[in-house]
């Protein structure tokens, strides 16, 4: 059956045509100044100094361990639930990830499950703020100062989401946003790295130019074509990619608000169903909703229902241990919640422009799929 309503739509203005096509017909199409001015806007959004455009989350993810020092000997602690880039990122620079369980009522990282993975080699820990939903730095900061470890936040999902009034971007050593269009701030593919720490910042902008020279002109990092410092590579984001970022980030309080009462409309509709448990928000905190998640038993013929009947709904996240790729990667503790995330989380549609009707439709193929008069 044709999908009748999809899993995410990216929010694409005739504006935003204009904006790309204006870049297209610069021919300015590398990075240059639109994606300059993307990262000047993410970084005065998010309450930092420095802000630096990558290829990917990924990628930004990698060269921010690279910044810090950290690789062959060293150990990073970061969830088990979570996509797998979290994890590859520790393996590309020569160094180990452990693997802890999950809140099940975040999807977070189970935050007294850290200590017990902490070793002599751990470096630090590469938090995920899942699907929007911001991290307790109040929990993460006293483990932080306990141990001396970096905070290296996987942000992929929470651009727009805060904690204790402070914007997710301003409160980790480092955190890496990933503008993939599943995301609501999308470059089609491409990624953001925010800091206060000026070593990161001048790595990071040194690296993805190939390794040029950084120099600081008053709040801005100048590269110099001519000189090379170190061994980079090749990162960059492009103008074109950036317009379609820049249009975005221009609306976000607008989109980040529709998204919200997108949100409590599902609360709403789902309050009553009582084979459904919906995620919790972390406290003190305020989720940006990349994904609406539920947790519901029978999750893959639920799902498979649900999309012949045109709604297209998807799993939430990987549970890392259960894959070939992570088989000889060290767990720390017991296992019990990334494991029912795995089988139990369902995304439903969820999207800028996502109508009441839509939503209705949905929370009414489940109710039938269920049998739930």
């Amino acid at each position: 059956m044709e999908r009748k309503i999809p899993l995410t739509k990216p929010y694409i203005t005739d504006e935003l045509i204009k904006n790309v096509t204006d870049v297209l017909k610069s021919g300015y199409l590398t990075e240059g100044p639109v994606t300059k001015e993307l990262e000047k806007i993410v970084a005065k959004y998010t309450g930092v100094k420095y802000a630096i455009s990558f290829t990917s989350n990924t990628t930004g993810m990698e060269t921010v361990l690279r910044a810090l020092k950290i690789g062959e000997g060293d150990e990073v602690i970061i969830p088990n639930y979570t996509y797998p880039a979290t994890a590859n990122v520790v393996y590309m620079v020569g160094a180990e990830p452990v693997l802890v369980d999950v809140d099940k009522k975040t999807a977070n990282i189970d935050y007294s499950k850290i200590e017990e993975a902490i070793s002599s080699r751990t470096k630090a820990i590469i938090p995920v703020s899942l699907f929007g939903n911001p991290l307790d730095y109040d929990k993460l900061n006293k483990i932080k100062e306990k141990y001396n470890l970096f905070i290296i936040e996987d942000s992929a999902c929470s651009l727009g989401s805060s904690f204790s009034g402070k914007k997710t971007g301003s409160l980790a050593d480092a955190s890496i946003f990933s503008f993939h269009p599943r995301k609501f701030i999308t470059t089609g593919e491409g990624g953001m790295v925010t800091t206060n720490n000026f070593q990161v910042a001048e790595f990071c902008n040194s690296y993805k130019h190939f390794g040029m020279t950084v120099k600081q002109e008053g709040d801005d990092l100048i590269l110099d074509p001519n000189e090379f410092s170190i061994n980079g590579t090749n990162y960059k984001l492009s103008n074109v990619q950036s317009a379609i970022g820049l249009s975005q980030m221009k609306v976000i309080d607008k989109l980040l608000e529709e998204r919200l009462d997108l949100a409590k409309r599902y609360d709403k509709l789902l309050e009553d169903i009582k084979e459904v448990e919906i995620l919790k928000t972390t406290d003190n905190g305020k989720h940006s909703y990349q994904s609406y998640c539920i947790l519901i038993q029978n999750r893959d013929s639920v799902m498979g229902e649900m999309r012949r009947r045109g709604v297209e709904v998807q799993i939430g996240s990987i549970v890392l241990n259960e894959h070939l790729a992570f088989k000889n990667t060290r767990v720390s503790g017991v296992i019990e919640n990334s494991k029912i995330l795995g089988n139990e989380c369902l995304a439903l549609p969820f999207y800028n422009g996502l109508t009441e009707e839509d939503q209705i439709t949905v929370i009414n193929e489940l109710k039938s799929v269920l049998k739930i008069k």
